[in-house]
């Protein structure tokens, strides 16, 4: 058993299809499936079941899977650390807007992990070789880790009696699940949820937004709407050639290992 066998097995996994998971580590099929019956016979079990369509995992494979992305995720810091005397790569990830503070933190723990190989670039908006963003941004070709689910909840004014008009984000998403929560003319628009929230500690409203921004906003208080039973997931999104990106592996499989880990965030995991 060894590192390759691994991710071939991670690939297949998560793909359930062996033609899609031999495109996303970059190896041809009889090369992955080699792979996978020489795992298979190391640990004298069968992982996966061909179907017509795909595979089907086995409870073996199940209880695998959580090993062998902890054993990758090692194997990956080893090679981090032994490879420090090389000049570190660069690795530009863009952060989306109404990103917490708190997941680029999670991100910034999860890089600190593969360092000094590789040097973290943050930039602003859909750049570099992976995102963060939420599930709704995602494009068609990207694959998407989620690293928590964020509620919605109504921000209000500290002052607040709870009667304001709202303030609306028609740019969002998320704009035409809410409307049946909006009565009234509103009062202003926002293009993202960070602007409605100054919009809202200065008084002027109130407006539905995802709860891990709003607990970064000192001046506004948040209360639930009961009719109410929307989250967005926020997570990373990448392409299956920027696998190929030097750090984007381990970045991946680091922030998978960061997923319920109190210590790193107080988010609600996935």
């Amino acid at each position: 058993m060894d590192y390759r066998q691994l991710r071939a097995f991670i690939a297949v996994f998560e793909e359930r299809n062996i033609t899609a998971a031999a495109r996303a580590i970059h190896l041809s099929q009889p090369a992955l499936s080699g792979s996978i019956k020489a795992l298979e016979d190391a640990l004298g079990t069968t992982l996966f079941v061909r179907r017509p369509r795909g595979v089907e995992v086995t409870d073996d494979a199940r209880a695998l899977y959580p090993e062998a992305q902890r054993m990758v995720a090692e194997a990956n810091r080893l090679l981090t650390r032994f490879r420090s005397d090389r000049v570190c790569a660069a690795l530009q990830i863009g952060v989306e807007h109404d990103v917490s503070s708190a997941t680029v933190k999670q991100l910034a723990l999860a890089a600190a992990t593969i360092t000094p190989a590789v040097r973290l670039q943050l930039v602003t908006g859909c750049m570099g070789a992976a995102r963060l963003a939420s599930e709704e941004l995602r494009c068609e070709d990207e694959l998407f880790l989620p690293l928590h689910s964020d509620p919605f909840v109504r921000a209000l004014p500290l002052a607040s009696d709870g009667h304001e008009r709202w303030i609306i984000c028609p740019a969002q998403p998320s704009h035409q699940r809410l409307q049946p929560f909006y009565d009234g003319v509103p009062v202003a628009e926002a293009e993202t949820f960070a602007l409605a929230l100054e919009l809202v500690a200065a008084g002027l409203g109130s407006a539905i937004v995802p709860q891990s921004l709003a607990a970064e906003q000192r001046d506004v208080r948040t209360e639930p709407l009961p009719q109410l039973d929307m989250r967005r997931r926020i997570g990373l999104c990448y392409s299956a050639q920027a696998l190929a990106v030097e750090g984007v592996i381990q970045l991946r499989d680091a922030l998978q290992l960061s997923i319920g880990q109190p210590t790193w965030l107080a988010l609600p995991s996935i």
